[in-house]
């Protein structure tokens, strides 16, 4: 009897990554909300643009928060409207360089709040497609869904025989697939501001 198997392993297995978020990391300024990797090293973080920055080449709006790679570089700019709208540009060498999408609440109840996002410049995924979010800000807990597809979710961190959940740190998972994770992490934080 022959104890080998022929089994096929793919090359590259995809795999969900995991990406921690909190304003409390060691290596971030204090109130500065971060987002590290499973080994503690910080992978994006998000600071809010003053209005005398170069990036500010319209009239400021209501809130305006850049996302910053682990570099310091800046990747995205979020743009909040007066509406309850946002809008995310593609940031290159400290410039607004295209926009890309724009993201609309469609329901917000007490428990609820779903957003639709429309991917209009052609960096993030397929010109025209559609994001959805739904979920509860206030929990920190989110589905991301690229049509059927859940793309992305969030979740506080449990432990075990912990009575009370603190809200301070919080889990993004991001599902194998072509979704760049900087653009998922970008509305996961729209996702938490949707609550203000």
């Amino acid at each position: 009897m022959d104890a080998s198997y022929d089994v096929a392993v793919p090359a590259s297995l995809l795999i969900p990554i995991d990406l921690f978020g909190s304003k409390k990391h060691k290596n971030l300024p204090r109130g500065e909300l971060g987002f590290v990797d499973s080994s503690g090293n910080p992978v994006f973080r998000v600071i809010r643009q003053s209005k005398s920055s170069s990036l500010s080449s319209s009239p400021p709006r209501h809130d305006t928060k850049l996302l910053l790679d682990a570099a310091g570089d800046s990747v995205f700019s979020i743009v909040r409207g007066r509406n309850g709208s946002w809008q995310i540009f593609k940031v290159d060498h400290g410039e607004k360089k295209e926009l890309i999408c724009n993201v609309q609440r469609t329901r917000k109840s007490l428990t609820r709040t779903e957003l639709e996002v429309l991917v209009i410049g052609e960096s993030c995924g397929v010109l025209g497609s559609s994001f959805k979010m739904k979920g509860f800000p206030f929990q920190k807990s989110c589905t991301i869904y690229q049509g059927d597809s859940i793309v992305a979710q969030t979740s506080l961190m449990h432990k075990l025989h912990q009575i009370y959940v603190r809200r301070g740190k919080f889990r993004v998972t991001i599902y194998p697939g072509s979704v760049d994770h900087a653009f998922i992490v970008t509305l996961v934080v729209i996702f938490l501001s949707s609550g203000k």
